[in-house]
């Protein structure tokens, strides 16, 4: 299925730079099929079939590095399949869907994690802001290109 990766990728900078991680950094997303997600989950998490998103963090901003050495934050896989599976059954656009499994992914690279209610609810906090910053900035866009 097709996906604005370039959309989705400016929003996980976003995040990022929003998440005040000191540059440089590097990140991966990655998007792929049903049969590489199930993979990938069996892999990592023992669980035999496909899911929407994995995040595998990498360096968590403690090691030593140089000044110019980025800080490789990590990687986020995301299957489409899923998610439009997923946007369709809550009925959702699959573009919301996508960014929200950006940020969400994202966020987990960052540190953030759902184990328990209240990091789950800080986490589902700062993903909604998240998104509402990054719709508001594309709304101003269009309405900046609108107006040429």
């Amino acid at each position: 299925m097709a996906v604005d990766e370039a959309r989705l990728v400016e929003l996980m900078r976003r995040v990022v730079a929003e998440e005040q991680v000191a540059t440089p950094w590097e990140a991966a997303l990655t998007f792929v099929d049903p049969d590489q997600m199930a993979a990938l989950n069996a892999e990592h998490r023992g669980i035999g079939q496909p899911t929407d998103v994995l995040a595998f963090g990498a360096d968590d901003g403690s090691a030593p590095r140089g000044t110019d050495e980025p800080r490789l934050v990590g990687d986020v896989v995301i299957c489409p399949s899923v998610a439009a599976s997923n946007a369709v059954a809550q009925g959702n656009p699959v573009d919301d869907e996508l960014a929200l499994l950006v940020v969400h992914g994202t966020l987990h690279l960052l540190g953030y994690d759902h184990i328990d209610d209240a990091d789950a609810d800080k986490m589902e906090h700062r993903e909604q802001e998240l998104l509402a910053q990054a719709s508001a900035m594309t709304e101003r866009a269009g309405a900046e290109a609108g107006s040429r």
